[in-house]
C-alpha cells in the first residue's frame, strides 16, 4: 500500500511528519511516501536517527502556507507538496494522500488535481466524534460554509458509503443536525433537505439534536460546513475545558488528590477517547481520490493514526464504494 504524507502540512513541520513516517514503517513494514523538499527531509530524518531506506521521498520544492489564499496558490505554486502528492494519486502511483495542512488549500488542490467523483456537486469534509458506544461521522465540518439542500442529500450518500466501508456498519443510521427532532424544525436549509434525505435511499432517521449525536443515535450526521465546523470546535473546546477543570478540582486539596490518584487510569482512558489525535485525519469525501486532512497541530502520534485511517479506507475500498453509491443514486433519479 502506498500512502503519501504531506511533509510540510503541520504547524511544526517537518519533524512530526518525518517521525510519523519512521514510526509507520515500524508498524506496517512499508515505507510512507514523504512529500516535500527532499534534502530537507533527508537531513531531518538523519538528525532523528532514522534510516533513509524506511522512507520514500517525493520532491516538492514549494510549500503551501496557512496564510496563502487556497485557490490562487494552488495554481500559482504548482509544485507545492499537496499538488505534487495528489498528482501521484491521480496518476495511480499512490493510494491515498494525507495532510495536516491548510484545509482550504487541500480542498483547492484536490479539486484541481483529482476532481470530483462524477455527479458530485460538492465534496464534504468529515470528522469522527466519540459518542456512546463508538463514533459518529459528521459531514460537512468546514469544506462548504454555504450549502444547498441537494448538497446535504449527497453528503448523506457519501457519508453512508464511508461509514459502511471504514466502520463495517452495513446500514448506517443517518440523522440531519437540527435544533429539534420534529420534521418541521430547523432553518430553511434543514427544512428543504429533510424530504430529499427521506428520498435518498439511505437509512434516514430524521432530525437529531446535539444531545442525540453524543448519545450515539446516528452513525452519520449531516449538516452544512458552517454549523458543522462550529459543532466540531465547540465540542473540542468543551472536552478540553471539562478535563482541565476536573484536573484542577482534583488537585485542589490533599483528600481529592488522593481520590484522583485512584481514578487516574479512568481519567487517562477518558482523555484518550476525547483526544482528536486518536482518529488522526478526516476524509474529504466526493473527491475522485482518497484525501485525508488532519489538524494543523497534529503531532507524530496523530499523523500515524491518520496514516492508519487512510490505510483502512484503501483496504475497505471506500473510494470505489462511494463512486458506486453516487452513480446508482443518479441512475435512479434520472430513470
Amino acid at each position: 500500500m502506498r500512502i503519501i504524507l504531506d511533509a510540510m502540512g503541520s504547524d511544526t513541520h517537518p519533524a512530526p511528519e518525518v517521525s510519523a513516517a519512521l514510526d509507520a514503517y515500524t508498524r506496517w513494514g512499508e515505507p510512507v511516501i514523504l512529500c516535500g523538499p527532499e534534502q530537507l527531509l533527508k537531513q531531518k530524518a538523519l538528525e532523528m536517527g532514522g534510516n533513509l531506506e524506511q522512507i520514500e521521498f517525493l520532491h516538492a520544492p514549494e510549500v503551501l502556507e496557512m496564510t496563502d489564499k487556497p485557490a490562487r496558490t494552488a495554481r500559482g505554486k504548482a509544485e507545492n507538496s499537496m499538488a505534487v502528492g495528489m498528482d501521484m494519486v491521480n496518476e495511480g502511483r499512490a493510494d491515498a494522500f494525507v495532510t495536516a495542512g491548510n484545509t482550504g488549500g487541500a480542498m483547492a488542490n484536490a479539486l484541481f488535481r483529482l476532481g470530483r467523483i462524477k455527479g458530485v456537486k460538492r465534496p464534504g469534509l468529515t470528522a469522527a466524534f466519540p459518542v456512546a458506544e463508538g463514533y459518529t461521522v459528521m459531514i460537512d465540518i468546514g469544506a462548504n460554509t454555504d450549502c444547498k439542500a441537494e448538497y446535504l442529500a449527497q453528503f448523506a450518500l457519501m457519508g453512508s458509503a464511508y461509514v459502511q466501508g471504514a466502520f463495517d456498519i452495513q446500514t448506517p443510521r443517518v440523522g440531519l443536525l437540527s435544533n429539534g427532532e420534529e420534521p418541521g424544525k430547523g432553518n430553511q436549509l434543514v427544512k428543504e433537505a429533510y424530504p430529499l434525505l427521506e428520498d435518498s435511499g439511505v437509512n434516514f432517521l430524521g432530525n437529531v439534536e446535539p444531545k442525540e449525536v453524543f448519545a450515539g443515535a446516528a452513525d452519520v450526521v449531516i449538516t452544512d460546513g458552517f454549523a458543522g465546523n462550529i459543532f466540531l470546535k465547540t465540542s473540542e473546546a468543551v472536552a478540553k475545558f471539562l478535563l482541565e477543570t476536573v484536573r484542577d478540582e482534583i488537585t485542589s486539596n490533599p483528600l481529592t488528590a488522593l481520590g484522583g490518584m485512584l481514578a487516574k487510569p479512568a481519567f487517562r482512558r477518558v482523555r484518550k477517547i476525547l483526544d482528536p489525535a486518536e482518529y488522526g485525519a478526516a476524509p474529504l469525501l466526493g473527491i475522485d481520490g482518497l484525501v485525508f486532512i488532519g489538524h494543523g497541530r497534529s503531532d507524530a502520534y496523530a499523523l500515524v493514526n491518520a496514516i492508519r485511517v487512510a490505510r483502512q479506507a484503501v483496504d475497505a475500498g471506500v473510494l470505489e464504494m462511494t463512486r458506486s453509491v453516487i452513480q446508482t443514486r443518479l441512475a435512479r433519479v434520472e430513470g
